[in-house]
């Protein structure tokens, strides 16, 4: 605080001014390349760290950025996008139990932005596509896709076989490279970019993973949505009351 390095500043200058007045001793030199009391209290002062100067830094500072009324985690410092402070039940423990959920959070994200592009998409195309290709559609009689609330009966055991497959695959490497260690490695970095779209700039990659959890968020809510929707009414996500309402 300002107290404090006016504080240390007197006690610097009184210090200095008792040593400028002490004469060498016999045959002795006053030595030129040893810092001077007030350089050497003016990099201790630097040092202070800048103590709130009111009551909303030192809550700004202190509270949760996403629940104001509650204490920030020590865990959530900010340095990963995404984070504001929101951890109501506290389950990130460690640094390394938020490590883990980081890399849940990612892999689930990214699989909803999938879903939720596809799953509308595949109402509304997999009959023309089934019928171009000569096979049975996957929709259900009420035109809905499979889903938890539906039923999987349109869903052939080949395509189990091959989507678990695959996303085994991506796991295992996802988990090799996380327990590798490498120092360029965040959760969710695969290495994946054949489009060279991350960019090299950092504050610029910073926003890309910012947008990238915010919309997998958004699109785990959107997949939830479509879910109680056509488990609870008898519309799809296509033709449903949610949809005809956003329109």
């Amino acid at each position: 605080s300002i107290s404090t390095k006016a504080c240390i500043t007197s006690v610097s200058l009184y210090a200095s001014s008792v040593t400028a007045f002490v004469a060498p001793g016999n045959g002795c030199h006053a030595r030129t390349d040893v810092p001077t009391t007030i350089s050497l209290s003016a990099e201790i002062i630097d040092e202070i760290p800048e103590e709130p100067t009111n009551l909303a830094e030192l809550v700004k500072i202190e509270q949760s950025t996403a629940v104001p009324f509650l204490p920030r985690p020590s865990v959530l410092d900010g340095s990963m996008a995404g984070d504001a402070g929101f951890d109501p039940l506290g389950f990130a423990k460690s640094k390394q139990i938020l490590m883990v959920f980081r890399e849940a959070e990612i892999k689930h994200s990214r699989l909803a932005m999938l879903a939720a592009a596809g799953w509308p998409l595949s109402e509304l195309l997999d009959a023309r596509i089934a019928n171009l290709l000569n096979i049975a559609p996957s929709l259900d009689e009420d035109g809905k896709a499979p889903s938890l609330s539906n039923s999987f009966e349109g869903v052939t055991d080949e395509f189990w076989f091959g989507a678990l497959a695959f996303a085994a695959v991506i796991d295992i490497y996802g988990t090799y490279k996380a327990f590798n260690r490498d120092n360029d490695y965040f959760p969710g970095n695969l290495g994946f970019d054949p489009l060279g779209l991350y960019p090299g700039d950092v504050r610029e990659q910073k926003m890309m993973q910012l947008a990238e959890i915010k919309h997998g968020r958004t699109a785990m809510m959107a997949v939830l949505i479509y879910a109680l929707e056509e488990g609870l009414t008898s519309g799809t996500t296509i033709n449903g009351e949610a949809f005809e309402a956003f329109l």
